[in-house]
């Protein structure tokens, strides 16, 4: 599949596409807004950081106790039902008085309920579109963030200006049930992919399961701690340049959609693994410069610059889907986002306690240091894969574990392909 127009043909795919679209531009705004009302009340970098990547931090909760939900619940239902639990969050975060720890609190609930979202979307991704599509939908979902990013980012920096962080939540909470309405009646019913209850048991079992390959342990780590110290530059933003930190993560955005357009679309699979290794350190290296605390346009450059760098994820996801059983790619997609958001999460909080001791530019540079440290500690791990002979022996290779898995859930995955059938 390389064409736009064949994966919009894909069933499913646009009420999908719609669903993502509406909560980024939400999650987006939101975002900028929360930040911008908690910097003016506290004057704190750190807090301001982690009023808007700290929702990530509660990801590690559901990764550790709810992600076999990703694989066990109407993905209907759980999109449309973790969409109006943010639109209420929202509400509840545009209420005047609300003090700074309510505000975290209701950060806390969100992450958690959240947590088990990613799955649930790129999962069902991968049973909408076939094999050959999942690069190109998955590029497309990271293009239309990144669009609403650009977008959200300077319609939210307009609208804090103009109306008041408030007010632009309370049109966040209603961008929310939006996507939930579209999700409840855009998707079509389908089962769980795999039968059987969450629990608790059974997320850390499969957990334990994926994190026992050496392969994927890498891949994992590549997409959680350069990706988190990265954003951890990103949640300076605000404190760095207070008035136009709109135009520094609309310029990030930018260059995050621009990569994902030339590598989803234009680059052939051949390419690909040759730009892995460079996308990787481009993600980081750029805000090296920001030790020289530069002006505005400088900065903005090299923000667009670094976004290309997130592109490598795509590499790394679909890594990820050739060295997993296909009954567990909702799960294994979940971890991947749920860690990848916590380490965002520990970023944004690394970044603002760097920046209380040194200053925002300093903090910005030492972050990008220690994720291009990280990231040509993990390459030796990340060779490219043989090619499709060598990704068939890695599914082969892992079929055991999915009857492991098979073995505590009694016929649960048996039945994972009825599971998939839609319903009526």
């Amino acid at each position: 599949m390389r064409t736009y127009r064949e994966l919009f043909r894909q069933p499913q795919f646009t009420p999908l596409f719609a669903t993502a679209v509406v909560h980024s531009a939400a999650q987006t705004m939101g975002g900028l807004a929360l930040a911008t009302l908690v910097y003016r009340a506290t004057e704190s970098p750190l807090l301001s950081a982690l009023s808007m990547f700290g929702t990530a931090f509660t990801q590690v909760i559901g990764a550790t106790f709810l992600m076999s939900a990703a694989d066990r619940l109407p993905p209907r239902a759980a999109m449309s039902g973790i969409a109006l639990v943010f639109a209420l969050g929202a509400a509840v975060l545009a209420l005047p008085g609300l003090p700074v720890w309510g505000v975290f609190v209701v950060l806390l609930g969100q992450g958690v309920v959240g947590s088990v979202g990613g799955g649930v979307r790129y999962g069902l991704l991968t049973d909408v579109l076939p094999p050959d599509g999942f690069v190109l939908g998955r590029s497309v979902l990271n293009m239309a963030n990144g669009t609403m990013q650009v977008c959200g980012f300077a319609v939210s920096g307009l609208l804090v200006v103009v109306l008041s962080p408030r007010a632009t939540l309370v049109l966040c909470a209603a961008l929310f049930a939006l996507a939930a309405g579209v999700a409840r009646f855009g998707l079509r019913r389908r089962a769980p992919r795999v039968a059987g209850r969450p629990s608790v048991r059974e997320t850390w079992r499969v957990n334990a399961v994926l994190w026992s390959s050496v392969p994927r342990r890498y891949v994992f780590l590549a997409g959680w701690v350069p990706n988190g110290l990265v954003v951890g530059c990103e949640a300076l933003f605000v404190s760095y340049e207070p008035e136009n930190a709109g135009l520094l993560f609309s310029a990030a955005a930018a260059g995050m959609l621009a990569g994902d357009t030339v590598l989803g679309r234009f680059v052939p699979p051949a390419l690909r693994e040759r730009l892995a290794a460079p996308l990787r350190l481009l993600l980081a290296a750029p805000y090296l410069v920001f030790f020289l605390s530069p002006p505005l346009p400088v900065a903005m450059l090299a923000a667009l610059c670094a976004s290309v760098g997130f592109a490598a994820s795509l590499l790394l996801q679909e890594r990820l889907m050739a060295l997993t059983p296909r009954e567990l790619s909702g799960q294994a997609m979940g971890l991947q986002t749920a860690g990848m958001l916590t380490m965002q999460g520990v970023g944004a909080a690394l970044a603002g306690g760097v920046a209380q001791l040194l200053s925002p530019a300093a903090a910005m540079s030492v972050m990008a240091a220690a994720s291009v440290a990280v990231t040509l500690a993990l390459a030796p791990g990340l060779r490219p894969l043989p090619k499709a002979d060598g990704v068939k022996r890695e599914t082969d290779d892992a079929k055991p574990e999915t009857d492991e898995i098979a073995a505590g859930y009694g016929s649960d995955v048996s039945d994972s392909s009825d599971a998939r059938v839609a319903g009526p």
